[in-house]
């Protein structure tokens, strides 16, 4: 299992629109072959910063895979213009969450 990254730096006037956009390019994301889940959160301290952590099965499953489709051309071309930077992506491997020793 894998997990992608990505930090989406949004413009500050304009969340409620990117939210909104998010919802509506969704189904592109989650109906990817490997997809496992996604959470998309927004930063306390910089509120106009998100998260947005997609679950793979593999590595391949989102790159090439995904990345690759024109579903990901459209998920973009729908977030794009809220953007006031270039997305950062990265991925990690792991598996489910585990809750830690509350004496540790």
């Amino acid at each position: 299992m894998v997990y992608e990254i990505a930090v989406l730096p949004v413009y500050k006037e304009q969340i409620e629109a990117f939210r909104r956009a998010f919802e509506q390019v969704t189904p592109l994301l989650s109906r990817a072959k490997g997809y496992g889940g996604h959470m998309l959160a927004q930063g306390i301290e910089t509120p106009e910063q998100f998260n947005l952590i997609v679950r793979w099965q593999s590595l391949e499953d989102h790159t090439p895979g995904f990345e690759a489709s024109e579903d990901h051309q459209m998920f973009m071309l729908g977030l794009e213009k809220y953007f006031s930077q270039e997305p950062q992506v990265y991925h990690i491997e792991g598996a489910a969450f585990v809750k830690s020793d509350p004496g540790f």
